[in-house]
């Protein structure tokens, strides 16, 4: 499932094809697109023709594009936002391109600089969604997420917590947060509600560098081992976006339909039976929440209910 450096990318690869441009036509051709939309297919394509893009800005793994108010009593604000699942991409591609692959969804839409372009929504698996929806104040008064100016966020993504790279990420809010909890500290670092934007790679390899078992409970942890872990959250993201995401097959890309290579740096996530690059002992894989954990039993001893300094 892509996660926070792997949407950023497309984040930022979209921004300077699509803010300023006009949706001029719309093609819903997959309802399952738009399970996260409150009307139909009709409905969706009608609501955007159109309208005018104004940014494209993310908040963990969602993104949205905030719309030009229609009219001038057009109030609440909206956005189409997008969610990825598991293999979605936003792709750009020529006006008048052929139909891609797995296509869901598509926008055509004129730029003043770039003239027509389209944007795509493809999604293999079809876990992925678009939605129109409302822009609401948000809880702290801050700017949305990445590439947002505004203290506004879609209705549907309130709940997510703010990500270790935002500027208004409350690390001691959520240190107190993690600290507080039973359980196993990369259950917490995958909950959304708490931290957003880390999935299972990125746990797995914040943890191996912090040297903490990912079943250590957190209120096992220090403040100062959980401050740590933040901080190899950062790098590893950061390192990360660097490298343009991780992608083990062709379900992630760019928007021009360009793989990451973190895949290459990975210290711990896929690497079971390879040697820790620390200590030399064979990583470990074990089952986790329908999924896996990769760890150093070596250098990421569990433990109990002492904190870890």
């Amino acid at each position: 499932m892509p996660e926070l450096p792997e949407v950023e990318v497309v984040r930022a690869g979209l921004a300077p094809a699509v803010v300023g441009a006009r949706i001029v036509a719309v093609d819903a051709r997959d309802a399952r697109a738009l399970t996260r939309h409150d009307g139909d297919a009709g409905s969706f394509e009608r609501a955007l023709t159109g309208r005018l893009i104004t940014g494209v800005a993310r908040r963990g793994k969602f993104l949205w594009m905030p719309l030009a108010p229609a009219s001038a009593d057009d109030a609440p604000r909206g956005a189409v936002i997008a969610h990825l699942g598991m293999s979605g991409q936003m792709l750009l591609r020529a006006s008048g391109a052929l139909v891609e692959r797995h296509e869901r969804v598509r926008l055509d839409v004129h730029h003043p600089d770039h003239g027509d372009l389209a944007v795509v929504f493809a999604d293999q698996r079809t876990f992925g969604s678009l939605a129109i929806d409302d822009l609401v104040p948000t809880a702290d008064g801050r700017v949305g997420g990445w590439g947002s100016d505004e203290a506004l966020v879609p209705s549907q993504v309130v709940h997510i917590g703010r990500d270790p790279l935002d500027d208004a990420f409350d690390e001691a809010a959520v240190v107190a947060r993690v600290r507080a909890k039973r359980s196993a500290v990369k259950r917490i670092l995958l909950d959304q509600t708490v931290v957003s934007g880390v999935g299972n790679i990125y746990a797995d390899e914040a943890l191996w560098a912090a040297r903490i078992h990912p079943e250590t409970p957190g209120d096992a942890l220090s403040v100062r081992a959980v401050r740590r872990l933040f901080a190899e959250v950062r790098a590893v993201l950061l390192k990360a976006l660097a490298e343009g995401g991780t992608s083990f097959d062709a379900q992630y890309v760019n928007v021009n339909g360009q793989a990451g290579y973190f895949a290459h740096s990975l210290n711990a996530y896929g690497r079971d039976g390879l040697p820790c690059p620390r200590c030399g002992r064979p990583i470990v894989r074990d089952s986790f929440m329908n999924r896996s954990s990769h760890y150093c039993p070596r250098c990421q001893r569990p433990t109990g209910s002492a904190p870890l300094r």
